[in-house]
């Protein structure tokens, strides 16, 4: 067995524009591991699920099937591909955004997890890798390609307890990690606060996607003293111009560089969230773009397709074969070749959507709108229930039966079962 393969609205008042020329670089920064420095930590990795698979199954042949299980599942999301780069933030090391950090509790769960899905193990597992909550309809930009675009800065129905009662509810069936988004979810800044002092965070992290307004020095202590372990920028384009009037606020982009520099001091795992456009989707752009991403320094680039809903809805802006072509390219060269070992992670969700299905949909996350209502995700609305009112295990079996048409709902390898 090759070990290397392992897993894996309202405009504001206006107030004067900050030159971007102004802001020091950010210090510190997340780091990018490669060589002999991945190396050694990947191994400890490796020796980590072993131990955990024979917790896990207790003999020998179901740990060799288990690890063996791992690593398909890591070739059928990433190809055969060999791990060049390893994040480290927050004090712990990521192979990518979406696994928890090694080697936390965390950590530990979701693997636990995902070995559940070749045979059941003895521990207790969390159900869902990723759920995210939209907690407010708030916000004061005016973006582009908004999902939320028939709800902003509507009527609010829900209350914090009532977000503290749906974290709950996800917890007791296991949940390894969580997203705060919205609206903008820094309006709500001490709502966020109450429900991460009521959670529990051994077994989950908590995360925040944001534009970077009110993303404080201030706040972002105060969120790091909360237990929250990171943030997820949406930062549409390398030049200010551009992204302030995509956005439909002329500081939108310093808020976002603005929020970067603050999150890193504070030592949070760093995002940012790039949604590709037709215009945008060119090599050049990707790697301007990807240059600023480690400039900033941080840990993680996410790479969004364009979908026509919210604001987007009716519009024809779906990418081409030949634009997906190029940013597969470069996610690719990114993440696999010596050329760009220095360069942030990138995460990129319709590489994989297309060969392998998609994880959300009720299989190992959901998305949950303003209303708590269960829809499959941000970008597929489908509403299935609410996850205030209703049981949990109903929502989601009307959830699994009303999945996105865009792409198969993913499914693991039943034949792993057998062999």
């Amino acid at each position: 067995m090759e070990t290397e393969n392992l897993i894996t609205a309202r405009p504001l008042k206006r107030v004067p524009v900050h030159p971007i020329e102004a802001s020091p670089a950010p210090v510190p920064s997340n780091l990018i591991l490669s060589g002999w420095r991945k190396r050694y930590i990947h191994s400890r990795m490796v020796l980590s699920l072993i131990k955990l698979a024979w917790e896990s199954y207790g003999n020998t042949r179901d740990v060799f099937r288990g690890l063996q299980y791992l690593v398909r599942l890591r070739k059928n999301f990433f190809g055969d591909t060999r791990l060049k780069k390893i994040a480290y933030a927050n004090r712990q090391y990521y192979l990518s955004l979406y696994n928890p950090g090694w080697n936390g509790d965390i950590f530990r769960k979701f693997m636990q997890s995902q070995l559940n899905d070749y045979k059941p193990v003895k521990q207790k597992i969390n159900r869902f890798n990723n759920v995210i909550i939209a907690i407010t309809k708030k916000c004061s930009l005016q973006c582009d390609h908004c999902f939320e675009w028939e709800s902003l800065n509507k009527k609010e129905s829900l209350s914090t307890a009532d977000f503290i009662g749906m974290v709950e509810k996800l917890q007791k069936q296991g949940v390894s990690e969580i997203q705060f988004s919205g609206g903008e979810p820094m309006l709500k800044v001490d709502r966020i606060l109450e429900i991460l002092n009521h959670a529990e965070k051994r077994f989950t992290s908590f995360w925040i996607d944001t534009s970077g307004f009110k993303f404080t020095a201030e706040n972002a202590r105060r969120l790091k003293e909360a237990g929250l372990t990171g943030i997820i920028v949406s930062l549409d384009h390398f030049d200010p111009a551009v992204r302030n009037k995509f956005r439909g606020f002329k500081n939108a982009f310093y808020w976002a560089e603005t929020a970067v520099k603050n999150a890193l001091e504070q030592d949070f795992v760093v995002t940012l969230s790039l949604c590709i456009t037709r215009e945008f989707a060119t090599k050049e752009n990707l790697l301007r773009y990807m240059q600023m991403a480690r400039k900033m320094g941080v840990a993680f680039v996410q790479f969004l397709e364009p979908k026509a809903v919210g604001h987007y809805r009716g519009k024809d802006v779906l990418l081409q074969p030949e634009q997906i072509a190029i940013i597969e390219k470069v996610y690719l060269e990114m993440n696999f070749s010596n050329n760009y070992l220095s360069y942030p992670i990138v995460t990129y969700h319709g590489f994989y959507h297309r060969r392998s299905g998609c994880f959300s949909g009720g299989y190992k996350g959901f998305y949950v709108d303003t209303d708590g209502d269960i829809n499959p995700c941000p970008f597929c609305r489908k509403k299935s229930g609410n996850l205030k009112e209703q049981d949990l295990d109903l929502a989601l079996n009307n959830l699994r039966n009303n999945a996105c048409s865009d792409y198969a709902t993913f499914s693991p390898f039943p034949e792993n079962r057998s062999f």
